[in-house]
């Protein structure tokens, strides 16, 4: 597999001109007028279509869960530490799978990486459903999550090897819906069930789906691009249990805690940041000689850091949004969890729908006036939230979350697509794992930082006094995204047909 794609000295793509490309001064130079838009085959539709419905069914399973914790407490007669590891280990198995799925997806066929994603979800889901206890439930989850991890890279990756340059915002426009939609149904879903039948109705309820969507891709899912003999680096794998556990698993429980981080969180997050600086330096090395689990090279391009660092501040925001909302509106305002679930829904339905929409606007105009709309709508939505009180109108804190999504979406899928655009083929299936780990460790920072100081501060001055205290952190860091938007430019990116 060919690339025309290379690197200036400040880590620049530097391109034929066959699409949009920049210049050293950061201006887009238009392609040839005769240029027309490339076309997507039917076999390529099929293929992306496959996977996002497997996508979003497994994002959809990544959310559902949370509204039935306190369920679980009662029928499988455990406490609250104890249920709260369903949604901890499946975070801890996301954070160690995802890096090793760049190596993945350059060793296994488009085929047999689907398979193996969809089998093991299916497989866990089933487990799920028929668990006798909290034990084989939490293995059935570690199982359901080993499959989650790998279908976002799959699909991001096979977005970039399938899809022309000038069509990839309108396509990575509908992997929102997936990301957002999916997450946004998550609770209610997960409450209508609940209030009808008994909790493992959760899982008999998407087993069906993930089969239909493991049955459709064992019949027309086509391999694409190419397979590489490449070396799994055994002390790389490792190290990403310590690094990426350590950190994820550190975070959640300072943010989890009652009395301030305990020894436990602050060991993890330690031992977090010194296998992580000990797997950077490895992947540093093994790139001079051989390859690596995950290849850092992706950050030799400049709008790939830029667009990370602002996925990064965004996924914190939204994180911290994801569980403070629902806490207010249960612990303040009073609301059950399925009129929690459906005032939340608006919200992420908007972000789901408008992202095709957002992703066509990005094919034409580029991603800085998506960006800059985004970040600054980001910030406005968190400051309002900061000024909440216990009598807000349900309304208004609907249309607020309405705004907060519309903001996420100006910015997800400009950042996504100027992200990968620019890096060569043999470097897309590692910016795809770089960009769902770093989401990962982002959504476990954001959340712990977030409930930490939501915590402390109700514990001194009350519920309402801590949510302002939190929401206002979250607009403060949601600042960062304005300045990273106004860095954000036009990226073109290699357009070379895939293997088949």
């Amino acid at each position: 597999m060919s690339t025309d794609v290379s690197s200036n000295a400040h880590g620049d793509p530097l391109q034929t001109p066959a699409a949009l490309t920049e210049t050293s001064a950061g201006a887009p130079v238009s392609a040839p007028a005769n240029s027309a838009p490339a076309k997507i085959s039917r076999e390529s539709v099929t293929i992306i279509v496959t996977l996002l419905v497997a996508t979003f069914v497994v994002i959809l399973n990544e959310t559902i869960m949370n509204v039935a914790l306190q369920r679980l407490m009662v029928d499988l007669r455990i406490d609250a530490p104890t249920v709260q590891w369903l949604s901890t280990g499946f975070m801890l198995t996301m954070a160690v799978v995802i890096p090793t799925t760049g190596f993945i997806l350059q060793r296994l066929s488009t085929r047999a990486v689907f398979m193996l994603a969809m089998g093991l979800f299916s497989g866990g889901t089933l487990l799920a459903a028929l668990a006798p206890g909290f034990e084989v439930l939490l293995l059935a989850r570690i199982v359901q999550a080993g499959g989650t991890a790998i279908m976002l890279p799959l699909l991001m990756t096979t977005i970039l090897t399938l899809v022309p340059v000038s069509r990839r915002g309108a396509v990575m426009g509908n992997v929102s819906i997936a990301i957002s939609v999916a997450p946004a149904m998550g609770p209610t879903v997960s409450g209508l069930i609940l209030e009808h039948f008994s909790w493992r109705f959760m899982f008999v309820f998407v087993l069906p789906i993930a089969l239909v969507a493991f049955a459709i891709g064992a019949k027309y899912l086509t391999n694409i691009g190419e397979t590489e003999k490449t070396r799994l680096d055994a002390l790389s794998v490792l190290l990403t249990v310590p690094a990426f556990g350590g950190l994820v698993y550190g975070l959640s429980q300072i943010g989890g805690g009652q009395g301030g981080p305990g020894s436990p969180a602050v060991i993890a997050l330690a031992v977090g940041v010194a296998a992580m600086l000990g797997f950077v330096l490895r992947q540093l090395k093994l790139q001079k000689s051989a390859a690596p689990l995950l290849d850092l090279r992706a950050f030799n391009f400049r709008m790939f850091t830029v667009s990370v660092l602002l996925l990064v501040v965004a996924m914190i925001a939204l994180f911290g949004a994801v569980i403070l909302l629902p806490l207010y509106l249960q612990e303040i305002r009073g609301l059950k969890s399925l009129e929690t679930g459906l005032a939340l829904l608006p919200g992420g339905l908007a972000m789901g729908l408008l992202g095709p929409f957002i992703g066509r606007i990005f094919d034409k105009v580029g991603p800085l006036p998506l960006t800059l709309a985004g970040s600054a709508m980001l910030v406005l939505s968190l400051f309002q939230f900061s000024l909440l009180d216990a009598d807000t109108p349900v309304g208004w804190i609907i249309a607020l979350h309405v705004g907060l999504s519309l903001g996420l979406a100006l910015l997800f899928t400009p950042a996504f697509t100027t992200g990968l655009n620019p890096l060569p083929p043999h470097l897309y299936s590692h910016g795809s794992a770089i960009m769902s780990t770093l989401q990962q460790v982002a959504g476990a920072a954001g959340t712990a930082l977030l409930v930490s100081i939501y915590a402390v501060v109700s514990a001194a001055s009350g519920l309402v006094a801590g949510m302002h205290a939190a929401f206002l952190t979250a607009a403060v860091i949601a600042l960062a995204a304005v300045v990273l938007s106004a860095m954000m430019r036009k990226t073109a990116g290699t357009d070379q047909p895939a293997a088949h």
